[in-house]
Formats: structure tokens, sequence, C-alpha cells
């Protein structure tokens, strides 16, 4: 598993990298072939907080925690990334290839989850217009809605603005090559 550490106003110790590496490894055994794993670390308003993304096959893995002491919110991420692995076990199976990912483990720990269905209840049809981030903002606003859909008018990429936890906005843009 390759890791790459990012702190955001707050500096770890080489003891907690460690131990994050150490706990975030444990994942590895369900990947035939190594994973990227990027490890966010931050401080605000008082308290830390920790987002692991994996990367493996492109499918993303993802978990955060915010709270006052970090090694267990590594812990908390770790259990929470191996929780979303074996629930979607069968599905992970069957978009991966055969053999690609591992799933060998300790009949004692395993977990059974009903497999749930992915239940279709509205389709939406709409065009998209052009414009810039902070005219889809306000749009998104005006909507009252949490995210936004829309083509950027410098690039020409499809576009998600949507509001975060934190109060602020993020951005999703389309990797067309």
């Amino acid at each position: 598993m390759k890791f790459n550490f990012t702190e955001r106003k707050i500096n770890i110790s080489d003891a907690v990298r460690a131990y994050a590496e150490k706990k975030l490894s444990k994942l590895d055994r369900y990947f035939k072939n190594e994973a990227n794993t990027n490890v966010t670390v931050g401080q605000q308003n008082g308290k830390v907080w920790i987002e692991v993304t994996v990367k493996y096959d492109g499918t993303l893995f993802r978990a955060s925690q915010r709270g006052d002491d970090l090694k267990s919110l590594i812990d908390i991420v770790q259990v929470t990334i191996d929780r979303q692995i074996r629930k979607n076990k069968t599905r992970l199976e069957k978009r991966f290839r055969e053999g690609s990912i591992k799933f060998d483990m300790d009949s004692d720990f395993e977990v059974k989850i009903p497999e749930e269905e992915f239940e279709l209840v509205r389709r939406k049809k709409f065009p998209i217009k052009p414009m810039a981030v902070e005219e889809a903002i306000l749009q998104m606003n005006l909507l009252d809605h949490k995210f936004f859909v829309f083509r950027d008018m410098e690039t020409e990429a499809f576009c998600v603005v949507y509001k975060r936890n934190d109060g602020g906005y993020g951005l999703i843009e389309s990797d067309d090559e």
C-alpha cells in the first residue's frame, strides 16, 4: 500500500504517521495489487480531523472523522473503510476482475449484512447551461439544494458544486481528456 500524507494547519509526528500506516495497512489484505492511500489530517476550531481515501483499480473508499485524539480517529476510519468493503463484498467482486480483490477473511469475524438493492425513485432531465462557478453556487443557494450540476464556461467540463459540512463549497470537475 502506498501512502501519501497531507497536513493542514497541523504537524503530525513520525509516531502518529507510523501508527496510521500500520493500522491502514490492514486493509491491504483485500487487494491483490497495490492500493494508493491518501491520508489528510487537519485541525479546525480546536478539533483534529482525518480523511482517508483508498484508491484501488478505479474505485474509491473514503472515510473521515473529527475529534480530539488522532490515534482513535485513525482506528475509526480504518474500521469504517473495512466495513464498507465487507458490506459491498459481492458488488466489488463483480466489478473488479476476478481474483483482483481477496476475501479470504477469518470466518469468525465475518459480518453477514443483507445485500441491499439500489432503488431509483426519481429520474430528472434538465438542460445544463454553461456558467461560472460563482453563478452555479448562487443558483444552488437560490434553489436551496445541496449540489448543482453545470458546465464550466471556461473549460466546457461538466462540474458539480456542493455545500460542505464545514460551511464552505466544493467543486467536482470531470476529467475529460
